[in-house]
């Protein structure tokens, strides 16, 4: 079931450069609502990860997910960005994409470093980072 996302979170997954079977990692995930909408769009072959740093979010997002868990193309996981790793054997993700993260709007340049330095990790050589904040996404260098 497709369910239906606010303008702002329509705009940035209509933005992403998204097509079947990609690993997409979603920092600060909350409840979920736009990692869903990507699992649909990478289809069977892809799969999603959605991070957030609250423990309520993530279980937020699992308990609206079951059809994409059951399927096994989506995944939830409590993480703070700056602390985030790969679990052993977990395949890097070929784009990340971000919207509304303290540790990567600017306001905790400590805390942005980590993340980016953290995310640069999760992804395959060449993989891309997104925030919001231009129109409606940025791409930021890793």
């Amino acid at each position: 079931m497709v369910e239906k996302l606010s303008g702002r979170l329509s705009g940035v997954v209509d933005a992403l450069p998204l097509r079947d079977g990609l690993r997409v990692l979603e920092v600060g995930c909350g409840p979920g609502a736009a990692a869903r909408e990507v699992a649909w769009r990478v289809g069977t072959g892809g799969f999603v990860l959605g991070v957030d740093r609250s423990a309520k979010a993530v279980q937020l997002a699992i308990t609206g997910s079951g059809e994409l868990l059951a399927a096994g193309i989506i995944g939830f996981r409590q993480a703070a960005v700056e602390e985030f790793t790969l679990a052993d054997g977990e395949a890097p993700y070929d784009l990340a994409f971000a919207v509304r993260v303290g540790a990567l709007d600017g306001r905790h340049p400590e805390l942005e470093v980590l993340a980016k330095e953290r995310i640069a990790a999760a992804l395959v050589p060449g993989g891309k980072l997104f925030i919001d904040g231009g129109n409606p996404l940025r791409e930021i260098q890793l």
